[in-house]
């Protein structure tokens, strides 16, 4: 019988990853990251407001205060905003910076994890934008087929 390490056995585990298994917790991190709040928020650390003005707002992330992220983010709660924050910065997606000035500073920034997910983010908030019309005119397509 051989004996494997801790690293082999987690390397192992790494390859065995398949979403598609309930138990697998790369599911639990698609669930996570699924949320909408999570989307529109990894999706609105940009390097501009030149979303407002309807330009691409494809810059490079930066780092955002709270307040800019809730003026950003019509509909969202404090309460939901700062549970989201705290899980993004639970997974290393975010970095929370606080800044002792009066009043006291804080900021978020993506890390390079988050960096790497925020592309995905973007392409998906543009892809729904972009096809938004498509899927308005089949819902109505499919809602009056019966009747």
């Amino acid at each position: 019988m051989t004996t494997t390490t801790a690293a082999q056995k987690k390397a192992q585990a790494k390859v065995e990853y398949d979403a598609f298994l309930a138990q697998c917790p790369s599911r639990k991190l698609i669930d996570r990251i699924a949320d909408k709040w999570v989307t529109l928020v990894l999706a609105a650390l940009n390097s501009d407001g030149s979303h407002r003005f309807g330009l691409d707002c494809a810059g490079e992330p930066r780092p955002m205060r709270y307040s800019e992220l809730s003026r950003l983010l019509a509909g969202v709660s404090q309460k939901m905003l700062t549970q989201t924050l705290r899980s993004l910065e639970r997974d290393g997606l975010i970095t929370r910076t606080v800044v002792p000035t009066v009043p006291v500073t804080v900021t978020y920034e993506l890390t390079d994890l988050g960096i790497s997910l925020h592309h995905v983010m973007r392409g998906l908030k543009g892809w729904a934008e972009t096809h938004m019309d498509d899927v308005l005119a089949n819902r109505a397509t499919y809602d009056n087929r019966d009747a």
